[in-house]
């Protein structure tokens, strides 16, 4: 799927930003992978966020340092998914969160998009050096299994979250 490019967001894309969010909101999807959209009433708020919490310097406190990508068609500049990349893991993530949440708008889902965001997201990842990238989803999420196991992702356990969800886990070790 070369048509799929990760990117940083820029102002270039704060409408795309707004509309993505606004579909997930339509269709009360969670924004898994956003860096906390749902909860931003500016974009230019979110963007200055996600430039601090790039750094382990201005990120903020209880956080990690972690990377926003942009999931971009190329042939239309059409914004289908995010992925959120934590450079670390601190205890919360390392039991529920891991190193990578994604997301694909509705509108684009069943296209092969969250195999090739997460495909990339890795390749992102051994940059970073981090090496090997913990998944977690929710048992429930069908979708999100298939796409880390396709990315030759390793169940390693389960584990029950705050809300009694189950968690499973998954390591991708990148070659």
């Amino acid at each position: 799927m070369k048509d799929l490019v990760l990117m940083r967001p820029t102002k270039q894309f704060e409408k795309e930003i707004e509309d993505y969010k606004q579909e997930f909101i339509q269709y009360g999807d969670n924004m898994d992978g956003t860096a906390n959209l749902q909860n931003i009433d500016s974009i230019t708020e979110w963007f200055e966020m996600n430039r601090k919490n790039e750094s382990k310097i201005t990120v903020k406190e209880g956080f990690v340092p972690a990377t926003l990508l942009l999931a971009v068609r190329k042939s239309d500049n059409r914004l289908v998914g995010m992925i959120h990349i934590r450079h670390e893991l601190n205890d919360y993530l390392e039991k529920f969160g891991g190193h990578i949440g994604y997301s694909v708008r509705k509108s684009e889902r069943n296209k092969g998009y969250g195999c090739e965001i997460l495909k990339q997201g890795l390749v992102y990842c051994k940059t970073l050096g981090v090496n090997p990238v913990l998944l977690t989803c929710d048992k429930t999420n069908i979708a999100s299994t298939k796409i880390i196991l396709s990315n030759n992702g390793v169940f390693e356990s389960k584990m029950v979250d705050n809300n009694g969800n189950t968690i499973l886990r998954y390591w991708i070790t990148i070659h």
